[in-house]
């Protein structure tokens, strides 16, 4: 009796290491296109400042680790808040808001980041598809359930 996993597993496992992998790169540039195409650009600090920093996977890319970095005031971009109102303001600045949002990150990301728990929902559950039980074809399990 043993239980076998279709040659599919090792497909399925690397199929999973090649969508993560290029998650972050993947990442990397739709955020630079962002940045530039919505001008989110005074210094280019910004732009310059994204990069995927690391991917940890264990051995079947069931458990994984990505990081991204950027600078920070890119979410207040993104957000469209920031310097335009001093610290300690009640909130009355006296005029129109002119800072305007640029989301560069959020749209992208979290659409993103669905694909990708999406992907590994259906790639796993495929690969565990691909398992059966020869416990039930045996002729000795077959003898001892009906003598």
């Amino acid at each position: 009796m043993g239980i076998t996993v279709n040659t599919s597993v090792e497909a399925s496992k690397a199929e999973r290491e090649k969508f993560i992998l290029a998650f972050n790169d993947t990442m990397v540039k739709i955020w630079k296109e962002r940045i530039t195409l919505l001008d989110v650009i005074d210094t280019g600090t910004l732009l310059n400042s994204v990069v995927g920093v690391r991917c940890n996977a264990d051995g079947q890319f069931l458990q994984i680790e990505l990081s991204q970095a950027f600078r920070t005031y890119g979410l207040w971009q993104d957000r469209g808040v920031g310097k335009e109102v001093a610290r300690g303001n009640p909130g009355d600045i006296e005029r129109d808001k002119v800072r305007v949002r640029k989301r560069w990150f959020s749209l992208r990301y979290y659409a993103s980041f669905y694909k990708l728990r999406e992907f590994l929902a259906d790639n796993v559950g495929k690969q565990f598809l691909g398992m059966t039980s020869d416990v039930f074809e045996t002729d000795k399990f077959i003898k001892q359930a009906w003598p």
